[in-house]
């Protein structure tokens, strides 16, 4: 346990050698799971808990701080925050839950924890621990619509949950600032928050309106400079629209890979900004950062069997749950012997608001024929990003 002010402490853990979050997102790094506790002169509380895993030792740090728990925050109730919310409350058998209504609910089903045990506040509600106050800010889907941040306005502290959060363990408590932060910190947002964008609008201008001193998220290093991770949200959940093009593609005999790159080319020589990926090589949270300020995706596959690669669909179906902003998108490739390359990619791009445009797709090897409409589309994409990034 470690002390970041004068009666709040850090209680959490590196998790160094996890290598995937929620079986999905890889972790270069690993990650921490954050919980942190307050003492007041009256009452003390425990601002998120643990993830089970690691329930020993998180439990011999608290138990070994020789306070009473009286309150377990919960801003959340996903399991990597909520894990060790039983053993605490077997511990600290007057403690009480208080979190939001959704998450109660989140908390009796998933946990099993007694609605006895829970106390439900509101947005703006305040309790009192004996000279530091908790208020709770109602912060809904950022990421679960269980979310809310608990604020003390007396230390100007705001505990965020995974809102502002990383996947990044090279601190000790604080934040660095440093573009290796900045690097962790977007590609957890673009894994994480990228969907909510709005509600990320929303909540950073009602973080700035509290002035807070310090954002203390549930993963990553504490930001004592505050302002650091505000602006990098700012930017990356901003509406304005970059002209910006990433061209993911998969190639089995070298026929894509080569209308991709002559596709790249040819947007660089018309002004746009390129980002070349080879699915088989990039990981899914590199491709999410990318999408943060593209305005248009290409995909570029390769036939199997009758569709589009896998690594493709896979892709496709990401950037659709994900909800970037892009406001075009494109396929091309090259097939041997039939099928459709554009199906599967267009069923899972339906949920977004982004156009299609028509694509290039060549039988075989790309002849000069099909490099002249790799030009007409890098023109025609050229053109509508003119007319949509100001």
């Amino acid at each position: 346990m470690k002390e970041i002010s004068q009666n709040v402490f850090y209680c959490g853990l590196h998790d160094r050698d996890r290598k995937l979050f929620d079986q999905l997102v890889p972790l270069p790094q690993g990650t921490t799971y954050n919980s942190y506790l307050i003492k007041g002169s009256s009452k003390c509380a425990v601002v998120d808990t643990m993830y089970a895993k690691l329930a020993e030792p998180y439990m011999n740090m608290v138990r070994s701080s020789g306070f009473s728990v009286d309150y377990i925050v919960s801003n959340h109730a996903e399991p990597d925050h909520s894990g060790c919310i039983l053993p605490l409350l077997n511990l600290y058998p007057e403690a009480k839950v208080l979190c939001s209504e959704k998450c109660s609910q989140n908390l009796q089903n998933m946990l099993g924890v007694g609605i006895e045990r829970i106390r439900v506040v509101s947005d703006g509600e305040e309790v009192d621990l004996g000279g530091l106050t908790l208020k709770f800010l109602m912060t809904p889907w950022v990421h679960w619509p269980d979310t809310m941040c608990t604020y003390c306005p007396e230390k100007r502290m705001l505990f965020s949950c995974d809102l502002f959060g990383a996947h990044y363990t090279d601190f000790e408590l604080f934040a660095d600032d440093s573009p290796a932060l900045a690097d962790a910190a977007k590609r957890y947002y673009a894994e994480i928050m990228m969907p909510f964008a709005g509600f990320c609008r929303k909540y950073v201008k009602t973080v700035e309106s509290l002035g807070v001193d310090m954002i203390l998220p549930s993963h990553g290093a504490i930001y004592n400079n505050p302002v650091f991770i505000l602006n990098l949200y700012k930017a990356w959940s901003s509406e304005d629209l970059s002209k910006k093009a990433v061209i993911g593609y998969v190639s089995m005999y070298d026929n894509t890979k080569l209308m991709s790159e002559y596709l790249a080319n040819a947007l660089r020589n018309r002004g746009v900004e390129v980002l070349l990926a080879d699915l088989m090589e990039t990981d899914e949270g590199e491709l999410a950062m990318e999408l943060i300020d593209a305005s248009a995706l290409i995909f570029g596959t390769s036939m199997v069997l009758a569709g589009p690669h896998p690594k493709v669909v896979y892709a496709s179906y990401l950037t659709g749950i994900l909800r970037p902003k892009l406001k075009f998108y494109s396929v091309i490739g090259s097939f041997g012997w039939g099928g459709n390359l554009t199906a599967a990619v267009e069923a899972n791009m339906g949920s977004l608001k982004a156009e299609k445009v028509e694509g290039v797709v060549t039988k075989g090897r790309p002849l000069q024929a099909d490099f002249n409409k790799l030009d007409e589309l890098a023109d025609t994409i050229a053109k509508k990003l003119d007319s949509v990034c100001r």
